[in-house]
C-alpha cells in the first residue's frame, strides 16, 4: 500500500513523502504446473508431471472426436481418355512435351487450303540426361522404326546408352510421300565418342550408310611444376592444373606433410592424365604423381596397386597410413568424455560409456575405419543409432542420429556417410554420442588406434620404381614450364 503525507497549515505546498508498508505473503502457496524444465526428478516436478498428465487425459476425455464428412468423388479416366485429355492441356509444356500432341486448335483458326512442302528440313537435336539416342530422332520427327535401326548401327561401334548427354545431333530430313508421314533422314552428323565421330548418308539406292570418322587423340600426361607462393592450390591453378586434380594431390600429400609446414617457396609438381582430340577438346583424367620439394627435403608419390587396394606410395615403397581412426564427424568440439557424468535427462550420475561431439544438425557422419553394419535403428535411449564391426574384435557406435544412411550387413569403407548428427532419443540437444568397444565390452575412444602401413619389397618394389620414373620423366609443356619460373 502506497500513501501520500499531506504538507502541514501554513507550509510551502510541495510533493508529499511516500511511504511503503510492506505486503504480508499469504501462508500457503502451490504451483499446480511447476516448470518440467526445472529441477527434473524432484517431488514437486514429479507432481507437475502428474498434474500435466491429468490435464491431457481429462482433454482427451472430453473431446467431441472428429467423423469424416461423405463426399462423392470423380469418375477415374482410363487411360486412353487420360492421355487424350492430357494432350489438350498446358500441363505437357512442364514434362518436356512428352505426350508427342498439340493443343486443339480454337475457333478463331482458319486453317490453310494447302502449303507447299519443304524438300528438306535442316536441324539440330540435343541428348538430354538420361536420354536415348533413338527418343532424340523420334522427337526430331524420325519414325520409331528409322530411329532404331540407327541405333542398332551406332551399337557396333558404341554403346548408344554410353553417348554423352549434351551431345548435338546434326540432321538433315528429306522429302516425304505425304505430310503425314514422318521424313527419312538424310544425313546425320554426331560424335560418338572422344574419339570418334559418326556419319550417316542415304546414298542413291535408298540405304542409310554409317561411317565411323576416327578423330586424333594425345594422351601424353600434363605436367604442372610451380612454386607455392601463398596459396598451394591457388599457384597450382593458375599454373594450369585442373582443380579436382589440385584437390586431389593436397589429399594425398596431408598424411605425409603438414600444411602448415609448407612453405611460399617451397615447390609443387603433379602430372595428370590428359587427352587432347585433334578437334581442341581437353578431357583430364585421375592424379597420377604427386611431387613437393621442401630445400632439402622431397616428396614423392604415385598410386599403386596391393592386395586389391590402391593406394599413394612413396619414392621408398611405403604406403599411406591405412585407417587411422579417422574423426567420426568434421570440424566437431568435443563437449563430454568417456567416465562417469551427472546425467543431464535424468538427474542422477551415470557411466558415460562414449565421447559427444557437438555438431550442427544434419552434419555427416563417417565411419572411422572399415567395418560392416551391425546395427541401424532405433536404440533405447541412444535414439537412432549405428553399430559397426571392424577388425581385431573392435566395434563402434554412433548414437542420436537423426537419419541413418546405411542397413544391417552391408560393409562400408572408412569415410562413408553412415548417417547424419541429430538429437533422437535421450538427448538435450543435436550432437554424436561416439563409442568404441573391445571385445564387446565399452573403452574410452582415447585408447584405440587403427594403424597398418603397406610396404613395397622385392619384384614389387622394383615394378613401382620403374613406373615412378616414367611418370617423373613426363616434361612439362612451354606454357607451364614459363609459369614455373
Amino acid at each position: 500500500m502506497l500513501t501520500l503525507d499531506r504538507a502541514p497549515f501554513g507550509r510551502a505546498a510541495g510533493f508529499g513523502r511516500a511511504t511503503v508498508l510492506p505486503v504480508k505473503a499469504p501462508r500457503f502457496h502451490f504451483d499446480a504446473l511447476p516448470d518440467l524444465g526445472v529441477d527434473i526428478g524432484s517431488k514437486t516436478w514429479w507432481k507437475g508431471l502428474a498434474s500435466c498428465v491429468a490435464l491431457c487425459t481429462v482433454t482427451l476425455a472430453l473431446a467431441p472426436g472428429f467423423h469424416p464428412l461423405p463426399a462423392s468423388a470423380g469418375p477415374v479416366l482410363a487411360p486412353a481418355a487420360w492421355e487424350e485429355s492430357r494432350a489438350q492441356a498446358i500441363s505437357p509444356l512442364a514434362w518436356g512435351a512428352d505426350s508427342g500432341r498439340r493443343m486443339a486448335a480454337t475457333d478463331a483458326v482458319q486453317p490453310l487450303a494447302d502449303t507447299p512442302d519443304r524438300p528438306q528440313v535442316d536441324m539440330t537435336a540435343t541428348l538430354g540426361d538420361g536420354d536415348s539416342l533413338s527418343r532424340a530422332l523420334e522427337r526430331a520427327g524420325v519414325s520409331g522404326a528409322e530411329a532404331s535401326r540407327i541405333a542398332n548401327q551406332v551399337s557396333s561401334v558404341v554403346d548408344p546408352d554410353e553417348i554423352a548427354p549434351g551431345t548435338a545431333l546434326s540432321l538433315t530430313l528429306g522429302r516425304r510421300a505425304r505430310k503425314t508421314d514422318p521424313r527419312p533422314v538424310q544425313s546425320l552428323n554426331f560424335r560418338a565418342r572422344f574419339d570418334m565421330k559418326v556419319a550417316f548418308e542415304r546414298n542413291p539406292a535408298g540405304a542409310l550408310i554409317m561411317r565411323g570418322i576416327p578423330i586424333a587423340v594425345d594422351s601424353t600426361p600434363l605436367r604442372v611444376d610451380g612454386m607455392v607462393g601463398d596459396s598451394l592450390y591457388a599457384s597450382a591453378r593458375a599454373a594450369g592444373a585442373p582443380g579436382s586434380a589440385v584437390q586431389t594431390y593436397i589429399r594425398a600429400l596431408a598424411p605425409k606433410v603438414s600444411m602448415d609446414n609448407i612453405g611460399a617457396s617451397d615447390r609443387f609438381s603433379l602430372v595428370v592424365e590428359q587427352q587432347r582430340a585433334a578437334t581442341g577438346e581437353v578431357r583430364y583424367g585421375k592424379l597420377l604423381y604427386v611431387g613437393l620439394d621442401r630445400g632439402g627435403r622431397s616428396t614423392r608419390m604415385i598410386q599403386w596397386t596391393v592386395d586389391g587396394q590402391t593406394d599413394w606410395f612413396d619414392a621408398a615403397g611405403v604406403g599411406q597410413r591405412r585407417g587411422g581412426f579417422q574423426m567420426p564427424v568434421a570440424n566437431a568440439r568435443k563437449t563430454s568424455g568417456f567416465g562417469w557424468r551427472l546425467h543431464p535427462l535424468l538427474g542422477y550420475s551415470r557411466m558415460h560409456q562414449g565421447t559427444d561431439y557437438g555438431a550442427a544438425y544434419g552434419t555427416p557422419i563417417r565411419a572411422v575405419s572399415d567395418g560392416i553394419v551391425t546395427l541401424a535403428g532405433w536404440h533405447g535411449g541412444h535414439g537412432q543409432m549405428v553399430k559397426l564391426a571392424h577388425a581385431n574384435g573392435i566395434g563402434t557406435g554412433y548414437a542420436h542420429m537423426s537419419r541413418i544412411a546405411v542397413s544391417p550387413g552391408t560393409r562400408v569403407a572408412q569415410g562413408q556417410v553412415i548417417g547424419y548428427v541429430g538429437s533422437t532419443g535421450l538427448s538435450t540437444g543435436p550432437h554424436l554420442h561416439f563409442e568404441v568397444y573391445r571385445g564387446g565390452a565399452p573403452v574410452s575412444p582415447s585408447s584405440v588406434t587403427f594403424e597398418s602401413t603397406p610396404l613395397l619389397s622385392g619384384a614389387q618394389l622394383a615394378a613401382f620404381k620403374a613406373k615412378l620414373i616414367e611418370i617423373t620423366s613426363t616434361r612439362p609443356a612451354a606454357h607451364q614450364l614459363i609459369a614455373s619460373r
